[in-house]
């Protein structure tokens, strides 16, 4: 069975927030959102200025961060009654992840990094037959399949943040967050990046939710998204 298969009937949104209060200093809330879905296989652009919150929502929605009060439903699952442990796995085997500082691990190579999500995870290793065949498609296609074999450490930003999108593209997550994903490409290499993040969203029917700054991006998304309007900490000044 395809990925495409496995996802077709499901049920419920991608993302489905309520009455969402996160901070990180007691009394000072960062996201305070009252209501927010996503749903399943719509690619959203998430827009607001810097101190709205952005980072913050997608570390969230990830598992990375938890919640001090309200509901944060990930693909049907409750994040928030999850352990720690289980999050990690959770986010490891559903969700492809573009940080904005890549978090790339410098002793592996390019390879590694991009296959690391098959080896963290049996669910996304299996919807691969080949890890490392699928990590030279994606690098080919990335432009970086010269340095498969080379550290990190020795790319450039541009170089490293190909590599983060690589990385969260193997193994058809179905759900990608990009925070950031184009702010070290120049214009052609960002337009071929974004041709091929769409080309795998569509492929894998995967929801899409991709944060930036560049509001001539959102033209290509299903919603556009503010940030600053949704997020009640930022509109009262909270963030």
């Amino acid at each position: 069975m395809s990925v495409r298969d496995a996802r077709r009937g499901t049920t419920g949104p991608a993302v489905a927030i309520r009455d969402l209060r996160f901070s990180y200093v007691p009394g000072h809330e960062v996201i305070d959102l009252p209501a927010l879905e996503f749903a399943r296989g719509e690619t959203v652009f998430l827009h607001g200025p810097s101190g709205s919150g952005k980072t913050t929502l997608l570390g969230l929605i990830a598992g990375v961060l938890t919640p001090q009060v309200g509901q944060l439903a990930i693909l049907g699952t409750d994040l928030t009654t999850l352990s720690r442990g289980a999050r990690d796995r959770f986010r490891a085997a559903h969700l492809g992840y573009v940080f904005q500082m890549f978090n790339l691990i410098p002793y592996l190579t390019v390879r590694e990094n991009i296959t690391l999500p098959c080896r963290l995870s049996a669910d996304r290793r299996a919807r691969v037959t080949d890890p490392d065949a699928a990590a030279r498609v994606l690098a080919d296609r990335l432009e970086i399949a010269p340095l498969l074999e080379a550290r990190v450490t020795a790319l450039s930003v541009g170089q490293q943040q190909r590599v983060a999108v690589a990385r969260a593209l193997i193994g058809a997550p179905a759900l990608i967050v990009c925070d950031e994903p184009t702010s070290a490409l120049d214009a052609d290499r960002r337009d071929r990046f974004l041709e091929l993040l769409f080309a795998n969203v569509a492929e894998a029917e995967s929801t899409l939710l991709f944060v930036s700054h560049d509001l001539s991006l959102a033209g290509r998304f299903d919603r556009t998204l503010a940030l600053r309007e949704l997020n009640r900490a930022a509109a009262t000044g909270g963030v």
